[in-house]
């Protein structure tokens, strides 16, 4: 792989650092790098379709930005972990110049990980489009008051949720916000969906896990503002009426490992302190 982008996290100064070494690096191994924040999302996204590699230098959340703009070109992402929980994480900064070499030798496998796509609809026109690696919500605004959510399967009315707000999240985004409410934990190579309700009121509790071809419709019943949060990143305003569709991308997150395929079990024991056997 010869043009790399290197994404580092502005909010964690040790990750420039690490970046202008591994640029330096890089380019004396004939390579063809590009240091960049990874909040120069538009620079990115343009110059996606020319790089072979992205490297992120930072935690989970530079993670999922990366995934959004590399999804369309297919572009494979090496996670260095500078952050603090590291799911996504495949090596630490000082694994990432042995960790490059061995990808120069082929010495990798590649993990694909779905995302969803999601679309606002407004008035009969869509407002809003993104991908998402972890989750989508749609939820309460900032008055502390539970909105109503009529929720469809497939065009199926399946319940109003009374609640706080509905998490749509893939197997990736299990281990995020959902866990934090109560949903279960997938395995990330598992083709599935989650909805899962928060603080709901009156309403159905549980975790719905669904195929991987499900359409799921969210609609927004309010008069105290509502709220659309892509991957904890994006927020977008929504209004009474609107309407949230979600489903299973046609792109996925192309993760580069080093480790065996079944390290997923032992970064849960741990991030989440399970006590070994």
């Amino acid at each position: 792989m010869k043009k790399i982008a290197i994404l580092y996290n502005p909010r964690i100064p040790e990750s420039q650092d690490l970046g202008r070494e591994l640029e330096k690096n890089l380019r004396d191994q004939g390579t063809e790098p590009w240091l960049t924040s990874a909040r120069d999302e538009e620079e990115v996204a343009r110059r996606a379709p020319q790089l072979e590699m992205l490297v992120t230098l930072g935690g989970d959340g530079t993670v999922l930005r990366a995934a959004r703009l590399a999804a369309a070109s297919g572009i494979p992402i090496l996670p260095v972990n500078l952050g603090h929980l590291g799911f996504l994480a495949e090596v630490g900064p000082e694994e990432v110049q042995s960790s490059l070499k061995r990808i120069g030798q082929g010495q990798f496998w590649s993990e694909e990980r779905i995302m969803l796509g999601l679309s606002l609809w407004r008035d009969g026109k869509e407002t809003f489009s993104s991908l998402a690696l972890n989750d989508v919500v749609v939820g309460r605004g900032s008055v502390a008051r539970a909105v109503h959510l009529p929720t469809s399967i497939n065009g199926q009315p399946l319940t109003i949720y009374i609640a706080d707000g509905i998490i749509v999240a893939t197997p990736t985004g299990s281990t995020a916000y959902s866990l934090a409410v109560g949903g279960p934990i997938l395995d990330p190579r598992l083709r599935a969906l989650l909805v899962t309700p928060i603080a709901p009121h009156l309403s159905p509790t549980r975790t719905l896990v669904l195929p991987e071809d499900t359409k799921i419709t969210v609609g927004v019943e309010t008069d105290n503002g509502a709220s659309l949060t892509v991957d904890g990143q994006v927020e977008v305003e929504l209004q009474n009426g609107d309407q949230v569709q979600v489903a299973k991308s046609e792109h996925f997150c192309r993760l580069i490992r080093l480790q065996p395929q079944e390290d997923f079990y032992r970064t849960l024991q741990e991030r989440l302190k399970f006590r070994a056997l």
